[in-house]
């Protein structure tokens, strides 16, 4: 099996990627956080808060499949290239 290199550009790149989704999953979990406080306050935010939750908990999932397929594209991996067992 050969091994594939990343460059200096491409880690830069996979970096950045990753800030940014770090950054919108922790305000996605700030906002779901400061509805459930309120939402136990007034049960009348519990609707936006159930709103919310389904709305960025598939784009925090699709976010980081993105990322995982880039940084498997960038490292020359494919999904199914994972060991199942531990020899």
């Amino acid at each position: 099996m050969s091994e594939k290199t990343i460059s200096d550009a491409e880690l830069k790149e996979l970096q950045a990627k990753y800030s940014e989704i770090k950054h919108s999953v922790n305000n996605a979990l700030a906002v779901m956080m400061a509805l459930s406080e309120m939402s136990q306050r007034r049960p009348d935010y519990a609707e936006k808060l159930a709103s919310t939750v389904l709305t960025k908990a598939p784009q925090i999932v699709s976010s980081l499949q993105e990322f995982t397929e880039a940084l498997n594209e960038k490292a020359g991996l494919k999904p199914e290239g994972f060991p199942t067992t531990i020899a």
